[in-house]
């Protein structure tokens, strides 16, 4: 199988660049090569990858804002389409947003499966659910946030949905989202991301029994994360008088400000943005992530390689299952949220038999296996 993969951003760069480097570095393990097109390139792949950057010239890269992002998306599109057209041998087009609409309609002519990644939920749901979320807090709409309205944005995005032949969708939160906007069923593929597992993993020994019971929250700190939620429930479950919530992610301003209240006690220790969480992670007893929308937070699957129990919202997107190896509520159910930190700050047993059980699950869970489904994917819709 030859699978054309087309990124129209740096592959192996922080956030979905590292997603598109995982998925192309694995699913190479499967298939017999893979074109890759990207704009930049920034981390070593497989000899099976052959790898075209389309913002370069003579090996320097060439940054979006000189042509401009959108220019920059469509011409990286362009590029791929009329790649495809000299192409003779390509099974598979996996594409990403924003550089779709070409791509996918010369795949369509040509008789090859089009995916178009959905990294996130429906783009209109997203923006309703952001909305609501800052209005309930008094804030403003972030000017120029990926999830503030922009009707152009999703009038591209509905189009991209349109012209795929198949949408792999990373969870069965997301998935509904689409449903209930009125995507066909049959359109959406359900996938999954997943972790690194030379940076990701338990130290192997029990946790410190001297230590706090200690929660840690790692994202963005914005209102779409669920911070407030989170510290919130944390203060109302009792944990605070005799554990630590240690809070990494880099913090919107405005937000900031109405967090300044919860931030305040002395349980909550911020650290800003970390580049490498792991360590944290495995010196944290749960991960409390109650987003109120997420495609699947890459974060999830991190935390629970590293023995952390998931405490987080269904709208996280995480691969654990409710009293069994994690525990899930619904998106801003603070009082549920309460309840289960309440439960495992002061229940033991119950700490140690999910946390056993999540280390587990997450076996199975490593980008590897994220890679061979992908390209069973692959191989069942060519």
């Amino acid at each position: 199988m030859h699978v054309l993969y087309s990124f129209p951003d740096g592959v192996g760069r922080p956030g979905i660049g590292t997603t598109a480097y995982n998925q192309v570095r694995e699913v190479a393990a499967y298939v017999d090569r893979v074109t890759l097109y990207c704009t930049s390139l920034h981390r070593e792949l497989p000899s099976n990858v052959r790898v075209v950057q389309t913002l370069a010239v003579a090996g320097r890269r060439i940054p979006h804002r000189v042509l401009g992002i959108e220019r920059s998306y469509r011409y990286h599109d362009a590029r791929v389409a009329r790649a495809l057209r000299r192409l003779d041998d390509v099974d598979v087009v996996h594409c990403w947003p924003r550089a779709t609409l070409k791509t996918c309609a010369e795949a369509r002519r040509l008789g090859i499966p089009c995916f178009r990644e959905v990294p996130n939920t429906h783009t209109a749901h997203a923006y309703e659910v952001v909305a609501r979320e800052r209005s309930s807090l008094g804030l403003e709409p972030a000017a120029g946030h990926s999830h503030t309205f922009d009707a152009k944005a999703l009038e591209r995005e509905e189009k991209e949905y349109k012209v795929a032949d198949a949408l792999l969708v990373p969870s069965e939160y997301a998935l509904k989202t689409f449903v209930d906007r009125g995507v066909p069923e049959e359109k959406l593929v359900l996938h999954r991301f997943g972790y690194d597992e030379r940076t990701f993993f338990v130290n192997g020994s029990s946790p410190d029994p001297s230590r706090p019971f200690t929660a840690i929250f790692v994202g963005r700190c914005e209102p779409r994360k669920g911070l407030h939620h989170a510290l919130r429930a944390w203060l109302d479950s009792g944990a605070a008088e005799h554990g630590r919530f240690v809070v990494c992610g880099a913090m919107e301003p405005d937000y900031e400000r109405v967090l300044e209240p919860l931030l305040a006690h002395p349980s909550i220790e911020l650290h800003g943005f970390v580049s490498d969480p792991a360590k944290l992670m495995r010196e944290s007893d749960v991960f409390v992530f109650p987003s109120l929308e997420e495609g699947s937070a890459l974060v999830t699957y991190e935390a629970q390689a590293c023995g952390c129990v998931l405490v987080v919202s269904e709208a996280t997107g995480a691969r654990c299952r409710d009293g069994v190896d994690g525990l899930v509520h619904a998106p801003g159910d603070v009082a549920a949220l309460t309840e289960h930190l309440r439960l495992l700050s002061r229940d033991a047993d119950t700490l140690r038999r999910l946390r056993a059980a999540s280390i587990e699950a997450s076996a199975g869970l490593s980008w590897h296996e994220a890679g061979r489904e992908l390209a069973g994917i692959y191989s069942a819709r060519s």
